[in-house]
């Protein structure tokens, strides 16, 4: 009893102690934490293949704190694969990743490549509970320290053309996505791959007729599976493929505003929107050779200041909730309270759900050549 009555005041004491640390501004600056990482010269970067991104959050890092940000964009599949042949030889080169949900659920966390952030995010405006619509940061991890998640935002089911497909008529996902009229007319993802592909034929498995819908859609319909933005946009305008699964927003957005006859359908009766993290989970690699400037960039960018910036670049909605997204984004991917999302960066999802809808179709998909 003795025992647990002094544990309980330690607990006590530590718990108010952290209570005044972030409350009276104990915490660290940002500028304090610069000071420290300015030896180290750089903080090495992988992250989307986002032009923006790549030319714009560097730049904005470096006018900040005079650190370079060494940026390497890529397809995290491809980055992950490096940085596995890297660490098996002995080498460590890089400090931060941001990542989409896949390689980081299925290869960083698993095979051990990363420390947790948790401890080392100690800016007061990074930790505070009201600046985010979670209450605090949200470790989406299952250790609850390692992945912070710090985008979230709705995608679009479905680009049409409206010159071809007459958005009046669609009633559902499921009778869109199965007549016959648009068999061999329709342009998706790869769903035998990570990321928006596999997301979708997910979605289409829980929610639309498990593994007889796939089949009726992903073979029967015949779609066309690219990855080539530009390809599929073109397509698009054409009307060769007149509708689109998983295209990029922004640019339907700016097709649209220019006087283009397209349109993105976010709503179904019977299929939920999607709720997307993109590249916006933030991890720090063990062993990173450069350590103050990873911890710099990692509470930069959970502030305000630095993930507003990188969130306009992307075009994204974020977790944070003092960001005027508004400003920046059509109100369509800002996710609205009391809707109900289908999320798929749920870490069980993409771990186990994915795997088990991508095995099925890699070999419906084979038998069907």
């Amino acid at each position: 009893m003795r025992v647990t009555r002094i544990a309980g005041r330690i607990l006590g004491f530590a718990a108010l102690v952290l209570l005044l640390w972030v409350g009276q501004g104990w915490a660290v600056t940002l500028d304090e934490l610069a000071a420290e990482a300015r030896s180290e010269g750089k903080v090495v970067v992988i992250g989307p293949a986002h032009q923006a991104v790549r030319r714009e959050l560097p730049a904005a890092f470096k006018k900040r704190f005079g650190i370079d940000m060494e940026y390497l964009g890529g397809r995290g599949g491809a980055a992950a694969a490096r940085i596995q042949a890297e660490r098996a030889a002995g080498h460590y080169t890089t400090d931060v990743a941001l990542a989409g949900i896949q390689t980081l659920a299925t290869v960083m966390y698993p095979q051990g490549m990363l420390d947790p952030i948790k401890p080392i995010l100690v800016v007061k405006d990074a930790l505070a509970g009201p600046h985010w619509r979670t209450g605090e940061p949200w470790f989406i991890d299952p250790k609850k320290e390692y992945a912070l998640r710090l985008f979230s935002y709705v995608g679009e089911m479905f680009t049409i053309n409206t010159k071809h497909v007459n958005p009046e008529e669609i009633k559902s996902a499921r009778a869109l996505l199965l007549n016959p009229k648009w068999k061999g007319k329709i342009v998706a993802h790869d769903p035998r791959g990570s990321g928006t592909g596999s997301n979708v034929a997910t979605q289409y498995y829980l929610k639309l007729g498990g593994e007889e819908f796939l089949r009726r859609f992903y073979v029967d319909q015949q779609p066309k599976f690219s990855r080539n933005e530009r390809q599929i946009t073109d397509w698009l305008l054409r009307g060769t493929y007149p509708i689109v699964i998983g295209g990029d927003f922004a640019e339907v957005e700016r097709m649209r505003a220019e006087g283009h006859p397209v349109m993105s359908i976010y709503k179904l009766p019977d299929l939920q929107p999607m709720l997307s993290g993109g590249n916006g989970n933030i991890v720090m690699f063990n062993k990173a050779p450069h350590p103050k400037a990873a911890k710099l960039l990692i509470n930069w960018l959970a502030s305000k200041e630095g993930l507003e910036i990188y969130a306009r670049v992307s075009e994204r909605a974020t977790n944070r909730a003092d960001v005027n997204e508004k400003s920046f984004l059509t109100e369509h991917i800002i996710p609205k309270p009391g809707v109900e999302y289908f999320d798929a960066y749920d870490w069980e999802f993409s771990v186990n759900t994915k795997a088990k809808v991508r095995r099925m179709l890699k070999k419906m998909l084979s038998s069907k050549n």
